[in-house]
């Protein structure tokens, strides 16, 4: 076990001796000599937030493709000087990645000549396979169609205002929600059909105003219900009167008095301390058929794996956000799918023997390259003999730890996003003069650091020009909607049935933040099906009314508030909710 504190918030955490091993296990090798990956000098959870500097989910801009000129939908604004292609053709044979290689510089330092590589290759305008379809204003999704703003998803279909979503199919203003059909605000859901302001809940059906229920049916406001049908607040109905107080719900005003009683619910519902199913040695949260893992939320079916985050499917891997099926073996990642042995990468599908990569496909034996498919051996976009790169990637290696750079993933101050734009503002938040502010302290500090012992100029230049934590600030606004006329929320009819097809040419004005917002035909004939009031709030701002319902992800010491034996749960022990240890948990629900 060894103890270091980390250099950014200065906490001490640990590096276990399983950690060690595993840095050694996916350490590369050169001519049967082993560079091992050096312990990390951040805490996880600003490893975290340093990954998530560079993923902007949600944010999209109009802008012109820089190829051929015509508009596109894209994650990266206008005011950027990025050069973004059109995905069609980003992905055609009408340019070549490699055209854009730069000789590596012992002079100076790697990210450097890797900064000048990301700024002026083309990139493409969003983070889609070809696979979608008319699925345009959507962004790092797979075999979707029919997509609407939503975020972060695979194999679905007619899916709006959602995050976090796969194999479902007509879903609207969700979040983590996998198997599901006809579902409308929910989140963290599993197998569940027509389900409306739902929760934590699976294999529900014909549901509204649920939380942490199971194999449930026709049930409204209700918590911790297992196998229950014509249930009101925990209490049985007849089907009769179920359906009597279910039909007055299409008015807001019915609606808005039950979101109300059930925010109540959840502040006096009992709740289990972590939310973990058929998994061995997991003390962490949204864990489910898993072993051996340390720092997770929201991964399914993984052996050993640290510091990891919204993953299936994998085994022996660190420091990662998001990844989807068969992948191993790797180190410090953003996104990835099947693919081995890869260390400090972002957006790379279908690799292995990789380093230091940005959105690389079907690919091996690469180091610090970006956006190249079907390629090997390549150093900063240019081609090697296999004999050339075993010989000359060592060398950099061994350069990269003169400079400090060495298996340290890229720094923040490389993002091409700005830190408002970025799921890191989500997890991390921060306002725009704290960014400012500490982005001038991170390079006060730089400078100022006592670096006599360091003869080579170069450490002085990374510190000062790379360190991770400088960040920017966005204050580009996109020009409002085109629309005949802006209605005030508190003007919408309140029954769907009064809604008139003419609301599609008009915006909205959100009762929270003034922003307009457009109904979409396929949203419409959603509502109008399931007798649902249109919403009053942006999409932007129900996203984050649904992620206020998630616990953080980070655990915190309190006591079980029936037992009173310590637990580690994700309820800090400043908060009103009723938590209990597992034991307690099942004994008074089950």
């Amino acid at each position: 076990m060894l103890d270091k504190i980390c250099t950014h918030c200065k906490i001490v955490f640990q590096i276990t001796d399983k950690d060690i091993e595993f840095y050694e296990k996916v350490s590369p090798s050169f001519d049967w000599r082993k560079y091992n990956i050096s312990t990390p000098n951040l805490c996880p959870e600003c490893r975290q937030q340093r990954r998530l500097s560079f993923r902007n989910e949600r944010k999209l801009y109009k802008r012109k493709c820089d190829y051929s000129w015509k508009e596109i939908i894209s994650t990266y604004s206008p005011d950027k000087k990025n050069k973004v292609y059109d995905q069609d053709i980003w992905w055609s044979d009408k340019w070549e990645a490699l055209d854009y290689w730069i000789d590596f510089d012992f002079n100076k330092t790697f990210f450097e000549p890797f900064n000048d590589l990301i700024q002026d290759s083309p990139r493409k305008h969003i983070n889609q396979k070809k696979e979608n379809t008319n699925s345009i204003y959507s962004n790092i999704i797979t075999w979707v169609k029919n997509s609407y703003l939503s975020f972060a998803g695979a194999y679905s279909e007619n899916i709006y205002y959602t995050n976090w979503f796969g194999y479902n199919k007509n879903c609207i203003d969700s979040s983590y929600i996998v198997n599901s059909e006809n579902c409308y605000e929910c989140l963290d859901l599993d197998r569940c059909y027509n389900c409306k302001y739902t929760l934590n809940s699976s294999n529900c059906n014909d549901s509204i105003f649920l939380y942490n229920c199971k194999n449930c049916s026709y049930c409204l406001l209700s918590a911790n219900l297992y196998w229950k049908k014509y249930y009101i607040n925990n209490k049985k109905f007849t089907r009769e009167d179920y359906k009597k107080i279910i039909d007055k719900l299409t008015q807001y005003a019915f609606l808005k008095d039950y979101i109300e009683s059930f925010n109540l619910l959840l502040n006096k519902v009992v709740r289990k301390n972590l939310d973990n199913n058929w998994s061995d040695r997991s003390i962490w949260n949204k864990v489910i058929n898993s072993k051996n893992v340390l720092n997770w939320f929201d991964v399914y079916n993984v052996n050993f794996a640290r510091n990891i985050f919204d993953w299936w499917w994998w085994e022996s891997l660190m420091d990662f956000y998001e990844f989807f099926d068969d992948c191993s073996n790797s180190y410090e990642w953003q996104e990835m799918w099947k693919s081995y042995k890869a260390i400090c990468c972002s957006y790379c599908y279908l690799v292995n023997n990789i380093s230091y990569c940005l959105d690389c496909y079907n690919c091996s034996n690469l180091f610090w390259c970006v956006w190249l498919r079907n390629k090997s051996y390549c150093i900063l976009n240019k081609q090697y003999t296999k004999e050339e790169y075993n010989k000359l990637v060592p060398k950099i290696i061994e350069h990269m730890q003169k400079t400090w750079e060495r298996w340290e993933s890229f720094p923040s101050s490389l993002s091409p996003f700005w830190y408002n734009e970025t799921v890191a503002e989500e997890y991390f938040p921060m306002t725009r003069e704290e960014v400012i502010n500490d982005t001038v302290i991170s390079s006060e500090w730089n400078e100022s650091r006592d670096l006599k012992k360091e003869t080579s100029p170069l450490h002085s230049k990374w510190h000062t020009f790379l360190h991770w934590k400088v960040f920017n600030w966005s204050d580009y606004e996109a020009p409002k909607p085109k629309v005949d006329k802006i209605i005030p929320a508190n003007k919408l009819p309140e029954d769907i049935k009064d809604i008139p097809d003419d609301i599609l040419n008009r915006a909205i004005e959100c009762e929270v933040t003034k922003k307009p917002f457009r109904i979409i035909p396929g949203e419409l004939e959603f509502y109008r099906k399931h007798n649902l009031p249109i919403p009053r709030r942006h999409p932007d701002r129900r996203h984050l009314d649904r992620m206020k319902l998630r616990n953080p992800r980070k655990l915190f010491d309190r006591k079980c508030d029936k037992c009173k034996k310590d637990i580690k749960t994700t309820y800090s022990p400043e908060r009103l909710e009723i938590v209990y240890c597992e034991e307690c948990y099942n004994n008074e629900v089950y």
